[in-house]
């Protein structure tokens, strides 16, 4: 057991990379920090799948950047772009199979107070609507990199909440495999980062 529900186990990683992403909505994420709880609810994400997928870091081939990612599923893979901000990926699938899921979108639901320490110019109150801004708010940097999420310092829990809409679209923020209709959305969120794409 978590802090408020169930623990997500290693199995759950391990299946195919799309049914984890659209599982992952309505899923809470929490970082624990010396007893001192963050959670929050997963409204957006997107896919990113193997070395043949444009858009995938592992297009490149394997690298010191993104071998996290050729690891087993159930592992945190966080990286720095734009020189600004830090991104939270979970590793999918079997070990040498490079899949990972981008958390977009959550809503604050415990420690909100931190996050603001955290985030203090956060726009409009909006902490955790993209993925930058979550890591912010969360205070998740690359040293975060490579956790196993089945521990207990960041993990992700099945609560007593139902998600009444999924729609799957196209990924966004992208150049190339645009065409995939690889992110999965609650509509229904006003913590989406984008909403006209909905």
């Amino acid at each position: 057991m978590g802090s408020r529900g169930i623990k997500l186990d290693r199995d759950f990683y391990l299946q195919p990379t799309l049914e984890v992403a659209r599982n992952l909505i309505g899923k809470y994420l929490v970082y624990n920090i010396d007893g001192n709880i963050i959670s929050v609810r997963l409204v957006e994400v997107e896919a990113y799948i193997g070395e043949d997928d444009p858009a995938c870091h592992a297009a490149v081939g394997r690298t010191a950047r993104n071998k996290i990612m050729y690891g087993i599923g159930g592992f945190s893979y966080i990286y720095f772009i734009y020189g600004m901000y830090h991104c939270l990926n979970i590793v999918t699938e079997q070990e040498g199979f490079p899949a990972a899921v981008l958390i977009r979108g959550a809503e604050p639901i415990e420690g909100i107070d931190i996050m603001r320490e955290n985030y203090p110019d956060a726009k409009n109150g909006k902490l955790t609507n993209g993925p930058g801004k979550l890591c912010l708010a969360l205070g998740l940097t690359g040293e975060k990199n490579g956790l196993d999420l089945t521990g207990n310092s960041l993990y992700l829990e099945n609560r007593a909440y139902k998600v009444k809409r999924i729609k799957k679209t196209g990924r966004i923020g992208i150049k190339k495999g645009r065409n995939r209709n690889w992110r999965f959305v609650n509509p229904d969120s006003e913590w989406v980062s984008v909403k006209e794409k909905l």
